[in-house]
């Protein structure tokens, strides 16, 4: 069993560490928030810290899940980084979906502090995090995805060395890109569906045993007919990894035009209110337009 500390306990990283710590591991918390850490501690033991640094003090493993690549910088080099907590020879591993760029960046600091740097975002959702059913996409040295590997197994059904840093953030852009398609072409299907007078769920029963089937179908389809949105992955944090998706095509010269107008289509919802919305809620922009 290893020492660990895990900053960022929001739905992905409360339910994450929560399996660590069940797994035997020693887990220590921070959260911005100090609320959520005595929370995560009564529910599930383990310590928490006032900051980063003192975390991540005497960890041999410090995971991270957190809001952006801002929010990534400070827990990592801020005046009270995790960085700074760090003993020569412990592995940091990063879930946060951010910039190839920033992980890079990270990565070569925390090469000089003599630590190791894992981008490793995770894709599956709230529910993934709970059952402990993610897929994990990782980028960085071999040697400290080998030794982190056997921890985040415990909470994946997949995790996966893509190749150097920053490929791991590179392979979720690819996952936020096919996504993006998947979702706008499922709610114009029942959209479709709706305004032909077909029953949509007869409809998805149907079609979902062809080639028309796929992991968005099977899990949102019936909150979709519903007007549910209250769960999942917010349209906000969508926009968020979109721009950053973009960005990056201009970069390295790649053409993302239906990616392009899905972002524009959430950007429409958030018009909506639907901000906090579930990403399935294209569907609301459509039938808000009749």
């Amino acid at each position: 069993m290893a020492k660990l500390a895990f900053l960022g306990l929001g739905v992905m990283g409360g339910p994450m560490a929560g399996h660590l710590q069940k797994a035997g591991h020693e887990v220590t918390v921070y959260n911005r928030t100090t609320e959520k850490a005595h929370q995560w501690v009564e529910t599930y033991g383990g310590a928490m810290a006032r900051t980063p640094r003192e975390a991540a003090k005497g960890a041999d493993f410090v995971f991270s899940c957190v809001g952006n690549d801002d929010d990534l910088r400070s827990v990592c080099l801020g005046d009270d980084g995790a960085f700074g907590g760090m003993t020569g020879g412990a592995v940091f591993v990063d879930h946060t979906t951010v910039s190839a760029a920033v992980t890079r960046v990270l990565y070569e600091a925390a090469d000089e502090a003599q630590i190791s740097f894992v981008d490793a975002p995770i894709s599956g959702g709230q529910a993934g995090a709970e059952n402990g059913q993610l897929s994990i996409m990782c980028g960085g040295d071999q040697g400290a995805f080998d030794r982190a590997l056997p921890i985040m197994e415990v909470y994946s059904k997949i995790c996966r060395r893509l190749g150097d840093s920053g490929a791991g953030q590179m392979t979720k852009m690819c996952n936020q890109i096919a996504i993006a398609g998947l979702v706008q072409g499922l709610s114009e299907a029942l959209h479709f569906a709706q305004k032909a007078g077909l029953d949509g769920r007869a409809v998805v029963e149907v079609i979902s045993q062809g080639a028309a089937g796929s992991w968005q179908m099977a899990n949102r389809f019936e909150t979709m007919l519903d007007d549910k949105f209250d769960h999942g992955f917010a349209v906000d944090w969508m926009r968020k990894d979109l721009g950053i998706c973009l960005d990056t095509a201009d970069e390295i010269d790649a053409s993302l035009p239906v990616t392009a107008l899905v972002d524009q289509f959430y950007k429409d919802v958030q018009k909506l209110g639907g901000g906090r919305w579930d990403t399935s809620s294209l569907i609301k922009r459509l039938n808000a337009m009749g």
